[in-house]
C-alpha cells in the first residue's frame, strides 16, 4: 500500500461524539492505518508516495451502517438486486453490520443449520469485501435448542454478533435471556428487534421484554417500520443504558420524539444509526446519510454529532478499530462538500440545512474506492491527486 498524505482539509470530523471536530488540516496514512494527524507544515512527509489535496472540503470517518440484512455476496434476495452494498459505498458507507441473514431462501431453522449459516456468512464476508466495504456478517439468528457450547464454538469460528432477537424462533425473554448471557460471555454483541411487526412472522416486542432480555442494542427504537408507543420508547431511554439504534427504514416521526428525550437525558453517546435495508422499504444507498440529515436538520443535533452517531458510536459498540480519526485507526474516510446549489457553505452546514452532501471520494484502508459518488449530488469542491 502506498503511503498517502491527505492535505488542505477544511473541516475534520473526528467521529468522537465527545470531541466531534478537530482543528488539524492533514493526515498521513501508511499500511491502511492513520499514522499521523496535524498541521501539514508539522507532519513528517518522508516516504509519502501519493498526495490527496481535498481543496478545503470536509473529511469524516467512513460511515458505519449498524443494521443491514445481507445474505452472501452483493445480492439481496429480499429485493432481487445485485450490488446493493456497492451502492451504499457511494453513500459513504465503508462498514455494514449484519442484523441477520434472515432473507436467505429456505433459511435453516434448526440448531445445526442456523450455526452453519452464521459461520458461513461470517467467513465469506471476512474473505471477500463487496466493492471493498467491510461487512461484519454471519449474525447468529437465535433458534430453540442452542446451548452454551454452541456460542463458544461460534465465537471461535469468528461469529461476533447475535442477529436482532425476534427474527428466529426464539422470541420470549425466558428463552432468549440465557442465550444472551452466553453470547456476551463469548464476546458477542447482541441486537434485539423492538417495536411493532415488520415482516410476516415477526412479532411486537414491548419495552419490558427488551429489558428482561438485556441485549446490547435496541434495534430501530423508532420502529422497523412500525414503532412502539412513545411511552414504551421513553422507558427504554430513561430506565436503561442500552444502545439505541435509529433506523432509516423506520417511523420518521418517532425519530423526532425519541431525540427530544435523548437530548434531555444527555444520551447522544448511546445513539447509533442503521439503514435496516434491504427491507420492505427497499434498498436505500443514501439511508445513513439521510438519517444524519434528519437528525441535524430536524432534531437539533449538530451535523458533526450526527456523523459521530454513524461512525464512532457504532465502532465503540462493536469494538471496531475504525469510525474515529485517530492515530492507529483504520483509514476509512469520506471526503465530502456542500452539493452544488446548496445554501450550505460546506458539508456540515449543508447537512444542517437538510441537503445531502456531495461525496467527492471514499477511502477504505487508505485506498480510494470511489471518486465522485454516482448517488449523491455533485460536490462543489474537487480533489487533486499527485505523486509526491
Amino acid at each position: 500500500m502506498a503511503k498517502v498524505m491527505i492535505k488542505n482539509i477544511g473541516t475534520l470530523v473526528s467521529g468522537d461524539i465527545s470531541n466531534p471536530l478537530l482543528k488539524w488540516d492533514a493526515m498521513v496514512i501508511e499500511k491502511g492505518l492513520i499514522q499521523a494527524i496535524g498541521q501539514e507544515k508539522d507532519l513528517d512527509q518522508n516516504g509519502v508516495e501519493q498526495v490527496i489535496d481535498v481543496g478545503g472540503m470536509t473529511v469524516t470517518p467512513g460511515l458505519i451502517d449498524s443494521h443491514c440484512h445481507p445474505v452472501l455476496g452483493d445480492f439481496t434476495p429480499r429485493q432481487k438486486m445485485l450490488d446493493f452494498i456497492e451502492s451504499s459505498l457511494h453513500g459513504g458507507v465503508t462498514t455494514a453490520i449484519s442484523a441477520g441473514e434472515v432473507h436467505l431462501a429456505g433459511r435453516p431453522k434448526d440448531v445445526a443449520g442456523t450455526k452453519a449459516l452464521a459461520i458461513l456468512a461470517a467467513k465469506s464476508f471476512a474473505n471477500a469485501r463487496p466493492a471493498g466495504v467491510k461487512v461484519l456478517g454471519g449474525s447468529l439468528i437465535l433458534e430453540p435448542g442452542l446451548q452454551e457450547k454452541d456460542f463458544e464454538e461460534l465465537a471461535k469460528e469468528g461469529v461476533r454478533v447475535v442477529a436482532e432477537i425476534g427474527l428466529g424462533g426464539v422470541k420470549s425473554p425466558k428463552e432468549a435471556a440465557p442465550m444472551v448471557t452466553w453470547a456476551k460471555k463469548y464476546g458477542m454483541v447482541v441486537m434485539m428487534h423492538t417495536g411493532g411487526t415488520s415482516i410476516p412472522g415477526s412479532t411486537t416486542v414491548p419495552a419490558d421484554d427488551v429489558i428482561a432480555t438485556d441485549p446490547d442494542i435496541v434495534s430501530h427504537i423508532n420502529g422497523g417500520p412500525t414503532a412502539i408507543s412513545l411511552a414504551e420508547a421513553e422507558k427504554l431511554i430513561r430506565k436503561t443504558n442500552l444502545i439505541l439504534e435509529v433506523a432509516h427504514c423506520g417511523n420518521s416521526k418517532m425519530i423526532v420524539e425519541v431525540m427530544k428525550i435523548v437530548k434531555e437525558v444527555n444520551a447522544y453517546s448511546r445513539i447509533i444509526i442503521g439503514n435496516d435495508a434491504p427491507s420492505g422499504t427497499g434498498v436505500i444507498p443514501l439511508g445513513i446519510l439521510r438519517v444524519i440529515n434528519f437528525l441535524a436538520s430536524l432534531c437539533d443535533v449538530k451535523a458533526e454529532e450526527a456523523i459521530a452517531m454513524a461512525t464512532g458510536n457504532t465502532a465503540r459498540v462493536y469494538r471496531l478499530n475504525r469510525g474515529v480519526i485517530g492515530i492507529g485507526k483504520e483509514a476509512d474516510l469520506v471526503i465530502m462538500d456542500a452539493p452544488m446549489g446548496s445554501v450550505g457553505k460546506d458539508a456540515l452546514s449543508a447537512i444542517e440545512a437538510g441537503d445531502i452532501p456531495g461525496i467527492a471520494a471514499v477511502l477504505i484502508d487508505g485506498q480510494m474506492k470511489i471518486g465522485v459518488s454516482r448517488n449523491t449530488p455533485p460536490p462543489n469542491g474537487k480533489i487533486v491527486i499527485s505523486k509526491s
